[in-house]
């Protein structure tokens, strides 16, 4: 007796077989959305510390308190906010912008970069003059540098965004008073 050989699948059709991949911009524009979505849960919540896992990957966001290293002050002992011994709470109050005041907000989350290259000038600089959809700096997000356009005009009275540092999304990277 002999045994026939097997035979071969036939060749799946080419619509099944390669499927169509998003472009990775869009996968990157997601993955973002998702993580600004996780920063705002985080934020309203009375967690310090959001960890998550998906399959290998995984993602920790933390408050800034949380990562702020905590000095103790002694009793009765008064610190200059911003000083070494002053208390986070009051160095944040010295640092948040005044209500009511217009600011130019990050549309993404990333790195901050307010010149196009270190030692370069800067895009704008305080007692400037800005004007809508001009250029105040970059925020690298996945190996892209995207230039962010003010949405606002007036002359600029503080750069809050520190270069090289993390911006949220909607966080304020300038503040701007009218002409």
């Amino acid at each position: 007796m002999f045994a026939e050989p097997a035979e071969a699948p036939p060749p799946a059709p080419a619509s099944a077989a390669a499927k169509p991949r998003k472009p990775a911009a869009e996968g990157d524009a997601a993955l973002l959305a998702l993580i600004d979505r996780f920063a705002a849960i985080l934020d309203k919540s009375d967690l310090s510390e959001l960890e998550i896992e998906i399959g290998g990957t995984g993602l920790t966001l933390r408050k800034p308190e949380a990562v702020a290293p905590q000095v103790v002050v002694a009793a009765g002992a008064a610190a200059a906010p911003g000083s070494p011994g002053a208390a986070p709470a009051a160095t944040e109050a010295a640092s948040a912008p005044p209500a009511g005041r217009p600011s130019v907000k990050a549309p993404l989350t990333g790195i901050w970069y307010g010149s196009p290259s270190p030692g370069s000038t800067p895009f704008v600089e305080v007692g400037g003059d800005v004007a809508v959809g001009q250029v105040i700096g970059l925020i690298e997000a996945m190996k892209l540098f995207n230039e962010i356009k003010s949405d606002l005009a007036g002359r600029v009275v503080r750069v809050i965004a520190e270069p090289g540092k993390l911006v949220k999304a909607k966080q304020p990277l300038i503040e701007v008073v009218p002409l």
